[in-house]
């Protein structure tokens, strides 16, 4: 059986990756703010990285002059032309039957291909995961891939994961069992977190609420634990994601997605609404100055770029997905979290998991269903 003994700590803020040397493959056309930030954002990892390497996927007529302007990027990247882009109105479908003359297909096609050990995008995310599925598939025991982010919190880390949060709008039982043991895997290695406690996202803490696919996915996650090395707590709700309470949230990816971007539009609204404050008067900007200090740790501790980067679970490759509005900051940190995701080997650790719990689970089926009262008749329908 695969061991977990390794747990380096993978903060995606702290520089440095160790001394193994890792090649990350960049896709350097996707995002909202253009290759420029891209490349910026490259060298901004290189400097923080000194056993970091990068392969930057895009147009040479464009990239060759912004990298150019870096002299940091040079001799430490490799510039591999590709001609297309994925744009963010392209459908998945469409990229898979035309999309090999792109940056992004050229950037996964390097991790498949062994040049590099993890792929960082900005690009569209649902042509990302549509690449990433078709050319390094889907580890053995997973249905549904998952897209794991971190979450700022009040817990011990700093940090708690959730996922799925887009990859996919629907979720068996049996993809949030998937979805535990990966997220606790990812945490474990991340954190060095012997035990992660994990918590299922749903309307209320009780046992009689939920849908009946989070009744069945709870007895799953609950039967799997001692197994998944990690410590269910059961139903946690929307207050719990950033408490101390939790270490690992799984939910579907409609949920998931609706989560996060509340949580991203609420820090905004309130960082806003403290400019507004702090400008108000000039007593309000006097405490302001006062408070300057406290106000920067405050700001720097809920910065979603020191955690940007999705992390594409239950693949056969290390793949983030960038945010695409990210800028040099936030493409460094999705790099940086690259290159030790790929150094900390939790794949293999996940993997034996995923294959004995998937077994687990569809053995479980037949019975839940046997033992399932029988459906009372509906109006109109015979008894």
């Amino acid at each position: 059986m695969t061991s977990d003994q390794d747990t380096s700590v993978i903060d995606p803020s702290a520089p440095g990756a160790g001394p193994q040397q890792v090649v990350v493959s960049v896709d350097a056309m996707g995002g909202d703010r253009g290759p420029e930030a891209v490349v910026a954002g490259c060298a901004r990892s290189l400097r923080e990285n000194d056993q970091l390497s990068l392969l930057i996927h895009g147009n040479e007529a464009v990239l060759e002059p912004l990298i150019a302007r870096q002299p940091v990027l040079s001799g430490r990247c490799t510039l591999v032309h590709a001609d297309g882009v994925v744009t963010m109105d392209d459908k998945p479908s469409h990229v898979m039957r035309h999309g090999k003359a792109t940056s992004m297909w050229s950037a996964v096609t390097a991790l498949k291909k062994n040049d590099a050990q993890a792929v960082v995008s900005c690009g569209n995310t649902g042509a990302l995961m549509a690449v990433s599925m078709l050319q390094l598939r889907r580890m053995a025991g997973v249905n549904r891939p998952a897209i794991a982010c971190l979450w700022p919190s009040r817990g011990k880390h700093g940090f708690s994961t959730m996922l799925d949060v887009g990859a996919d709008i629907k979720a068996d039982p049996e993809d949030l069992l998937a979805y535990a043991i990966m997220g606790a895997t990812y945490f474990r290695n991340g954190f060095g977190d012997a035990l992660p406690r994990v918590g299922l996202l749903n309307v209320g803490t009780e046992d009689h609420k939920g849908r009946a696919e989070i009744k069945a996915a709870h007895e799953l996650i609950t039967a799997n634990q001692d197994f998944g090395r990690y410590s269910y707590i059961g139903f946690v709700e929307g207050s719990d994601i950033p408490s101390a309470r939790v270490d690992v949230i799984v939910t579907d990816g409609f949920t998931g997605n609706i989560a996060l971007k509340t949580g991203e539009g609420t820090a905004r609204l309130v960082a806003d609404m403290l400019r507004e404050s702090f400008r108000s008067s000039v007593f309000a900007m006097l405490g302001a100055g006062l408070a300057s200090g406290a106000l920067k740790r405050l700001s720097a501790r809920i910065d979603p770029r020191r955690v940007n980067g999705g992390v594409f679970l239950g693949l056969n490759g290390t793949v983030i997905k960038s945010h695409g509005s990210a800028d040099a900051m936030g493409i460094s940190a999705a790099i940086a979290l690259a290159a030790k995701l790929a150094q900390s080997g939790y794949h293999g650790r996940m993997a034996e998991r995923l294959v004995v719990a998937a077994k687990t689970a569809q053995e479980a089926a037949p019975k839940a269903d046997s033992d399932a009262p029988a459906r009372a008749p509906q109006n109109g329908e015979p008894e």
